[in-house]
C-alpha cells in the first residue's frame, strides 16, 4: 500500500485522526465552507510549536499583502471554551498582527494534546522556508515523541529514510555548526562529513571555513582529512592518566564509524572480560536491512 506523501493534506499524513465537524463559538461569526472568523485576541499560539525562527521580513510582505486581500487561508486551530490555539497557521497569526487585523478566518478541528503536536510538526515539515536544523528537530520529535522509526517518519512525508537520518546528523553537531546550517551555510552531508571530527573548537573551525568558502562536500572532506592529520601530528604521547579518556574517545569514535556504515544506533558496551556491540532496530524491515549488510560483510 503506498503511503502518504507531499501535498495530501495533513489529515491524508495522519493515520486515525478525524476530523471534528464544525461548530458555533461564542464571539465567532460562521462565514462560508465551515469557516470561522473570529476576535484575533481570542486565537493564541501553541506553546509546543516546533518552528522557533520567522523571518521577519518576510512576515512585513505577508502583512502588507493581508492589508489589501485579507488572509486567503484559514488557520487550523483547537478550541478551549471561547478561546482558540494554533495547531497550523503561526506565521499567518504573526502577520496578521502586525497588519493590525481584529478578525481572522479558522477552522476548527478537535485534535488530542499529542495529535496536536503531531499535526504541527508535520505542517512545518512541509513549509519550504524551514531551516534544516528546524525540520531535523522536528524528525527527532516525531521519533521522541511518538516512537516513530526513521521509516515512518519517511512515510508520513514522502521522503527517503537516508535523507531523515542524514538530517538527523545535524543535531550532533556543535552549536556553532549548527548556526551555520540553519543559516543554510551547510547541508546534511557537510555534517556526515564534519561528525569525523570530535574535538569542538577543530569542528568549528571547519564548520566555519567550510561555510565562509562554500566549500562541496567532496572538497570539505579533503579539508577534514587534512586538519584531522595535521592536528595529530601536535598531539603529544598520552600521560597514564590520560589512557582511560583516549579509550573512551575511541569507542565513541568506533560507535560513530558503525552508526553511519550500519544507518542505526549503535552503543559499544565494555566490559572487564566480555563487552558487546548494541544496533538499534525500528521494526522487521529494519532488522532484515541490518541483517543484509552483515552478511554481505561476512562474505
Amino acid at each position: 500500500m503506498a503511503k502518504a506523501g507531499l501535498g495530501k493534506g495533513l489529515g491524508a499524513l495522519i493515520s486515525g485522526v478525524q476530523s471534528a465537524g464544525e461548530k458555533d463559538f461564542e464571539n465567532a461569526k460562521p462565514s462560508q465552507n465551515g469557516v470561522l472568523m473570529v476576535d484575533i485576541r481570542k486565537v493564541e499560539p501553541n506553546p509546543t510549536q516546533p518552528r522557533r525562527f520567522f523571518d521577519e521580513e518576510a512576515l512585513d510582505e505577508l502583512a502588507e499583502s493581508m492589508k489589501s486581500f485579507g488572509i486567503v487561508q484559514p488557520l487550523l486551530v483547537s478550541a478551549d471554551g471561547d478561546s482558540f490555539t494554533i495547531i497550523a497557521g503561526e506565521r499567518r497569526y504573526r502577520a496578521a498582527r502586525k497588519a493590525r487585523l481584529t478578525e481572522i478566518p479558522v477552522i476548527v478541528k478537535e485534535y488530542t494534546e499529542m495529535e496536536i503536536l503531531q499535526v504541527a510538526l508535520i505542517e512545518n515539515i512541509q513549509r519550504q522556508d524551514l531551516t534544516s536544523i528546524e525540520e531535523a528537530t522536528c524528525y527527532k520529535r516525531l521519533m521522541d515523541d511518538f516512537f516513530f522509526s526513521p521509516d515512518d517518519v519517511a512515510g508520513k512525508l514522502g521522503k527517503s529514510k537516508h535523507a531523515v537520518i542524514s538530517a538527523l546528523h545535524l543535531l550532533e553537531l556543535t552549536p556553532r555548526a549548527q548556526e551555520l546550517a540553519s543559516e543554510g551555510k551547510l547541508t546534511a552531508s557537510h555534517a556526515k562529513v564534519l561528525l569525523n571530527v570530535e574535538d569542538e573548537e577543530l569542528q568549528v573551525a571547519c564548520a566555519t571555513k567550510i561555510a565562509e568558502s562554500g566549500l562541496s562536500v567532496r572538497e570539505s572532506e579533503a579539508m577534514v582529512v587534512a586538519v584531522m592529520k595535521a592536528a595529530a601530528k601536535k598531539i603529544e604521547p598520552p600521560q597514564e592518566n590520560e589512557k582511560d579518556e583516549n579509550t573512551e574517545k575511541a569507542y565513541r569514535q568506533a560507535e560513530t564509524e558503525l552508526k553511519h556504515a550500519l544507518g542505526s544506533q549503535v552503543h559499544i558496551v565494555p566490559g572487564k572480560k566480555r563487552s558487546k556491540i548494541e544496533i538499534e532496530y525500528y521494526s522487521a524491515e529494519d532488522l532484515e536491512r541490518l541483517l543484509s549488510l552483515l552478511r554481505k560483510v561476512g562474505k
